[in-house]
């Protein structure tokens, strides 16, 4: 019985320590191709500094989604626990 009455404290503990898996529109950026030879990073330095900033800027804004739908999966889970507790209580 401790594991039904304690259930929604379980399952936010539980939830919290998992990985948050990455929400279907948060896309990872594509990594920057950097050539092998110090001869075509000169070439193309312009571009491959341009590519390399670009993602930067892109990793932040996906780390940025992922901290949203992370933050939106703990509500949800917080109330999916409450609506549990009441389920529970209901049963007594």
């Amino acid at each position: 019985m401790f594991i039904a009455r304690n259930a929604p404290l379980l399952f936010a503990l539980l939830l919290g320590s998992m990985p948050v898996a990455a929400a279907a529109d948060c896309v990872p950026p594509e990594r920057p191709f950097l050539p092998q030879s110090q001869e075509d990073m000169r070439a193309y330095a312009d571009l491959i500094r341009s590519d390399f900033e670009t993602y930067i800027a892109d990793v932040q804004d996906y780390f940025r989604c992922l901290d949203a739908e992370r933050a939106r999966a703990f509500v949800e889970a917080r109330e999916v626990s409450d609506d549990y507790a009441r389920f529970l209580n209901a049963l007594e």
